[in-house]
């Protein structure tokens, strides 16, 4: 049986979109997507949105040194927000906050000319597939941005 705790927070993906990147979450960017992302998987409300593989998550889970499955674990608890943010930042690889800083900005900024050649050649195709039209893509987060209407 599933967590009624968890089924009463996750959002339905069907209905909204996941957090934008953007949204900090105990002190990181990606990590509030994330958390909408595995919820709505584990209560089966994802839609056509992928927890796994996900290069967001993947991303947030390298730089942290966070294994994945042990973070889907946690969530699948249901626990709030706020638990799962002191939970990655007890068990984060990165304790400098500079350190956190730095990548959170290099996430923010970080523009598809920048990033490997894979995600390049997806992106080729799918940002005028399904970015508005007339609507520029200067960093990689305004593709989710601009795709889910919050610019």
């Amino acid at each position: 049986m599933k967590n009624e705790k968890l089924i009463s927070i996750a959002k339905d993906l069907d209905k909204e979109p996941p957090s934008s990147p953007r949204k900090m979450l105990g002190g990181y960017v990606i990590l509030a997507r994330c958390l909408d992302k595995c919820r709505s998987f584990l209560v089966g409300k994802n839609g056509e949105y992928n927890y796994w593989p996900c290069s967001l998550c993947e991303q947030l889970e390298t730089f942290t040194g966070i294994d994945h499955e042990e973070m889907k674990d946690f969530i699948s608890t249901g626990t709030s927000d706020e638990e799962v943010a002191e939970w990655v930042n007890a068990r984060s690889k990165v304790q400098n906050r500079m350190e956190i800083i730095n990548w959170n900005n290099k996430m923010r900024d970080m523009r598809p000319s920048e990033m490997p050649d894979d995600a390049q050649k997806f992106l080729e195709s799918y940002i005028p597939e399904n970015v508005p039209v007339h609507r520029p893509v200067y960093v990689w987060f305004d593709v989710f941005d601009l795709e889910e209407g919050r610019l």
